[in-house]
């Protein structure tokens, strides 16, 4: 979507529209990215202001006569990124929504820490987290089945969700590379609303973290970061 948006600004004559207030930023964005606007805030930065659409956040100036796309804004004085931090906090979710009964439960210890990961079996990333995520002790780990790499991935992901045993056969080929064999002609259809469910979160890699918080992380998070994150999550 990113993309298209870019292409889209590049083809828009750039003619600066006078603007007052953010409710006419909203307005003169949605005009521009031919898009629903989801938010719109003072970023506290150069005049500049933060723009929510499509997962994505653009910055404009207050006549929106120029349009940020894809880029980060750094804190010159801490040097933190302030794009990344309002992004996590605009995509956060209500962990409590998410639809447990479509994922796969892994209880180790008390269980009383909770993350939530959508994984592609296919996916590199995922099987290096895996293996680390063994390390965690005293968490429930909700795995979300999220195809979206191949067809084959879709099958795999089929199949450990026929599986008597489910967390065992995620382990057995995420983690010793034993591919699923079993039958994949039970009731997918989580599966299936699991890709719908994440495509409405713009989820579009893996994995992806869920903290009890509602925090969402894009990628492997080093496990010294997951465990600082438990931490922190009441």
């Amino acid at each position: 979507m990113l993309k298209k948006l870019l292409a889209l600004l590049c083809a828009i004559a750039a003619s600066p529209v006078l603007v007052a207030d953010e409710a006419d930023v909203r307005k003169a964005m949605e005009e521009r990215l031919g898009t629903k606007v989801e938010s719109v805030a003072k970023a506290g930065y150069l005049g500049l202001y933060e723009v929510y659409a499509d997962g994505n956040i653009f910055y404009t100036d207050e006549k929106v006569s120029a349009i940020m796309v894809g880029g980060q804004l750094i804190d010159g004085r801490s040097m933190k990124n302030v794009t990344e931090e309002r992004l996590r906090k605009l995509t956060a979710i209500r962990f409590a929504d998410l639809p447990f009964e479509r994922a796969i439960k892994i209880v180790r210890g008390d269980g009383k820490r909770v993350l939530a990961i959508f994984e592609d079996p296919n996916c590199g990333y995922c099987k290096r987290l895996a293996k680390e995520l063994l390390k965690l002790d005293n968490v429930t780990i909700h795995i979300f089945l999220y195809p979206i790499l191949s067809e084959d991935s879709v099958r795999k992901s089929k199949q450990i969700w026929c599986a008597a045993d489910r967390a065992k056969a995620w382990r057995e080929w995420m983690v010793e590379g034993k591919a699923p064999a079993g039958r994949e002609d039970c009731d997918t259809s989580a599966v299936t609303r699991n890709q719908e469910y994440g495509r409405r979160l713009n989820i579009s890699g893996t994995p992806t973290l869920f903290f009890a918080d509602g925090e969402r992380v894009p990628g492997a998070l080093p496990l010294a970061r997951i465990e600082q994150k438990l931490a922190q999550t009441p």
